[in-house]
């Protein structure tokens, strides 16, 4: 899912001296400033639970309002399900793998209702993408043209699975004959995050029912509208009621009741580590639910000496400023060798200022709004901290224009390990610029982190590149290039970045038991 956009011209100008550096800040001028926001081409048609098959209102009757960020303002007001109905939604979905079709089906039906669903994932594309733009906030280009063909993509991939999942036959020391049987686990609940919402849902509900289970997904609060919109679509391709139902709500409420529901058989979980922690215990002290979780990260991006900086710059802008800079995985701690750190520093500061800010609905809008007013402040309190701390702002550390949750991009340079921005995970569009003396130090300060979900490398030696590549406690390493992502990649952390593996063939066994039946054989011909 390598996406990179353009370089667009943005006025400028000097202003002043930084007080707490004592150096020149770049700054935005008013050109920059953010214009009326565009109205989306779509309608919000969907907004209740889809429980057993149906939209239906949460038990309470209570709503929740799902908020355009670009502006602060209400788009539409959502269900609010809590546990009473995410015992509805694990009811229908236990009958649904009990008693009904979908487990029974044969798995090549199965994989049919996978491609049609792809099919007609493509022909609502841009709806779709406009839904996913207007409740996130991440460009419409990137929604329509990387985020929705590779939902699609996803899709067909398990599709692709469903008809290839089988056991083996196992030599064993005495007259038997021993087999092995995968079977769907039973019930799977899913948790999925507002950054890149309908991509999460894929990685999730696709394994799920390639391997024969049924699904109960909660969706983020912030991001409710797209994923309850493709479900209507999975119903027109044929998926039977219970398969799959969503709750839309909130994480003390529907998400805990989730992980521990006594008669869910596993749950995933993308979001952050604290959450993670909490959905563990959760699942242990319940039924004891097999866990997989997506966690956080605070990936180091190397630049190593002998690298062409320009392409390095560009790359590693790209790695940290791509979709807001809400990527788990985003290139968060820049670091570059001391003997081009000072020429890095300086067109890394001026390729974020040429970064294109402002209305995602807009052609060549580069970043968007952050999701909400918490996130914003958020990112605003890191960045305080950085000055605190000492680092130099390079340039933004602000937010861009009055309305809405825009920040402008932000560069730090002379930014030490000790720092809250080097260890913490933002979450947004700040840049961390550390310099380093040889591989073996890099390598000692990359790993020193609680997490462990990517990296990138960037060198012309085969030799480093094989180096880092083994040295880094990473799910992913990323060589000369970072985010690519395939449906057959997998993804997933090292140490407090989560367990597990989604994506690709790895993430099947996720949803699958393994049985092992072992039948006696009289005079067999051979063993």
């Amino acid at each position: 899912m390598a996406f990179t956009d353009s370089i667009g011209q943005t006025n400028y100008l000097v202003v002043g001296k930084n007080s707490y550096l004592g150096r020149g800040i770049w700054k935005y001028s008013t050109a920059a400033a953010i214009e009326e926001p565009i109205k989306p081409s779509v309608c919000v048609d969907y907004t209740q639970l889809l429980i057993n098959g149906k939209f239906v209102d949460a038990a309470s009757g209570k709503t929740f309002p799902t908020v355009d960020p670009r502006t602060g303002e209400v788009i539409t007001h959502v269900s609010e399900g809590d546990a009473e109905d995410i015992n509805r939604a694990v009811s229908a979905a236990r009958k649904a793998f009990d008693e009904g079709p979908w487990p029974k089906m044969t798995a090549y039906e199965r994989s049919r209702i996978l491609f049609r669903f792809a099919d007609l994932i493509e022909k609502h594309n841009d709806e779709i993408a406009a839904l996913e733009t207007w409740d996130n906030g991440k460009p419409y280009e990137q929604s329509a043209k990387i985020e929705i063909p590779m939902l699609a993509r996803l899709f067909r991939y398990y599709g692709g699975w469903a008809d290839k999942i089988h056991g083996l036959t196992v030599p064993a020391d005495g007259p038997y004959h021993v087999q092995t049987l995968h079977e769907p686990i039973g019930v799977a609940g899913q948790i999925i995050p507002w950054n890149f919402p309908l991509l999460m849902y894929a990685w999730k509900v696709g394994p799920a029912l390639a391997c024969g289970n049924t699904v109960v997904l909660k969706t983020s609060e912030q991001t409710p509208l797209s994923a309850l919109y493709v479900s209507k679509l999975f119903l027109e391709a044929g998926l039977p009621s219970g398969a799959l139902n969503v709750v839309s709500g909130f994480g003390p409420t529907a998400g805990s009741a989730i992980a521990s529901h006594m008669d869910v058989d596993k749950v995933a979980f993308t979001g952050s580590t604290a959450t993670g922690k909490i959905i563990l215990e959760l699942a242990a002290k319940s039924n004891l639910k097999k866990v997989t979780l997506e966690l956080g990260g605070k990936s180091p991006f190397i630049v190593c000496e002998d690298a062409d900086v320009d392409k390095a710059v560009e790359l590693a802008h790209f790695a940290l400023f791509f979709n807001q800079g809400q990527c788990c995985c985003a290139g968060s701690r820049t670091f570059v060798h001391e003997r081009v750190y000072d020429e890095f520093v300086e067109k890394a500061k001026a390729r974020a200022i040429q970064r294109r800010v402002g209305d995602p609905f807009k052609a060549g809008t580069e970043q968007g709004p952050q999701i909400d007013s918490a996130q914003f402040e958020k990112i605003l309190k890191y960045i305080n901290h950085g000055l605190d701390a000492g680092a130099t702002l390079e340039t933004g550390g602000e937010r861009l224009g009055s309305k809405g949750y825009y920040i402008k991009p932000t560069v730090f340079s002379n930014v030490t390990d000790n720092m809250l921005i080097a260890k913490d995970e933002i979450f947004g569009p700040v840049q961390s610029i550390l310099k380093f003396k040889d591989v073996d130090e890099v390598i000692r300060r990359a790993n020193a982190s609680r997490y462990g979900l990517a990296a990138g490398v960037f060198t012309q030696n085969l030799n480093t590149a094989n180096t880092l590549m083994r040295a880094l406690r990473a799910g992913t390493v990323w060589i000369n290039c970072f985010d690519t992502f395939d449906a057959a990649i997998p993804f997933g952390g090292y140490k407090m970045s989560g367990n597990g593996r989604e994506k690709g063939i790895y993430s099947l066994s996720n949803y699958l038991q393994v049985k092992a039946v072992v039948t006696p054989l009289n005079n067999p011909a051979w063993l």
